[in-house]
């Protein structure tokens, strides 16, 4: 069984590292820190949860059960930190939802007290690992620690169903549409398989039978799927977004091929040298300083003349201004990188003189054109 617990825990924790990944630039997104709060919260209830922390911590505190509490609590909180987040990411008058979320903090920070109470208060003696839930059913004091735990858990994910249900009946589109949906998922699958069975096997308990099967088999892995499916519906659609980002960013780093091949002699920065671990963006950031540092140094010896016949040309062609545009400075770029290559360096005397208009990608995909057009040289790449 802890195992299993672990495994969920690590998928949390994987998930917060996916979305956390670039910390300084973290912050300037008002969700990414909430959501890698409650995500990490999660990672941190199953974690607690597993029997062999439970074991761990009760021996280090010396307290039979104490890691009862501390489950509770770290459920409890993750329960608002996802009802908190999803305020957040409804959105709305800011006045409103800092007021929401104080609400939420309020209650929930004075659940966890009120666990903690509870159990201060409570004679449980003996360790219980697995089933202390039913073990302790009629328990003064754990009973009602655990009949709060258990409200408060079905009061949050009623809650988040019921605002999940309203907002993807709204204009809710694409990826938040599907976030939406395995969230909804995820809490559906959290009170069938979790609450349900829990409050079944306490129940059972107190009219005197014995379903604690329901407590310890079924309702640790349905909790475990419906909180994966909970975090996927929150990272999801950042996700998909940031693998989006970085598919355009290798899409643009194999364009600027054809512009990399002309200039690559001239770059005095050091070459871009792919790695494996490297990311598309990092790769295309590393690849355009360097085309940028070829450029400085060509435009010194841009031909007016060669841009001008260029640009008539592609004119004639049917081209668009800013097409022609870019076909003017290519035809400069190649020129330049010509002279560069029969007069070893490129001048340095006046670098800048002339200042591009086009987009890198114009002037790539003007290259391409170029090339295509022209019959291929003996030698030529």
């Amino acid at each position: 069984m802890s195992l299993v617990v672990y495994i969920a825990a690590l998928v949390f924790f994987l998930a917060a590292v996916l979305i956390f990944r670039h910390p300084r630039t973290a912050p300037r997104n008002p969700l990414t820190l909430p959501t890698c709060a409650s995500i990490c919260l999660g990672a941190l209830t199953f974690f607690c949860a597993a029997p062999a922390t439970l074991a761990a911590f009760n021996r280090f505190t010396g307290i039979p059960n104490a890691g009862a509490p501390l489950t509770y609590s770290a459920l409890s909180a993750y329960s608002g930190s996802l009802l908190i987040l999803l305020i957040r990411w409804r959105g709305g008058p800011p006045r409103q939802v800092r007021r929401m979320v104080r609400v939420g903090i309020a209650v929930y920070v004075s659940l966890i007290i009120a666990i903690v109470v509870l159990f201060s208060l409570a004679d449980a003696d003996a360790e219980r690992l697995q089933d202390l839930d039913t073990y302790y059913a009629n328990t003064r004091y754990m009973r009602e620690m655990i009949v709060l735990y258990l409200v408060a858990h079905l009061a949050s994910t009623v809650v988040m169903s019921l605002l999940c249900l309203r907002w993807v009946r709204g204009e809710v589109t694409g990826l938040l549409r599907t976030g939406l949906k395995l969230l909804l998922a995820g809490l559906t699958l959290d009170v069938a398989g979790f609450f349900l069975t829990k409050a079944t096997a306490v129940v059972a308990r107190w009219l005197g039978y014995d379903l604690d099967f329901l407590s310890t088999t079924v309702a640790p892995p349905a909790a475990s799927l419906g909180a994966l499916l909970c975090a996927a519906g929150f990272v999801l659609p950042g996700l998909v977004s940031a693998v989006a980002a970085q598919r355009r960013s290798l899409t643009e780093f194999r364009s600027l091929e054809p512009l990399w091949l002309e200039v690559r002699d001239v770059a005095t920065v050091p070459k871009p040298q792919p790695s494996f671990w490297q990311l598309p963006r990092t790769r295309l950031h590393l690849l355009e300083v360097s085309i940028h540092d070829a450029l400085l140094r060509l435009t010194a010896e841009f031909d007016d003349r060669v841009g001008e016949e260029a640009y008539q040309a592609a004119v004639d062609h049917g081209h668009t201004t800013r097409s022609a545009r870019a076909a003017s400075e290519a035809a400069m770029t190649v020129e330049a990188a010509r002279r560069n290559s029969v007069n070893g360096e490129a001048s340095s005397a006046n670098p800048g003189k002339y200042r591009l208009t086009s987009e890198l990608l114009d002037l790539a995909e003007a290259l391409a054109r170029a090339r295509l057009a022209r019959p291929r040289q003996a030698g030529e790449p």
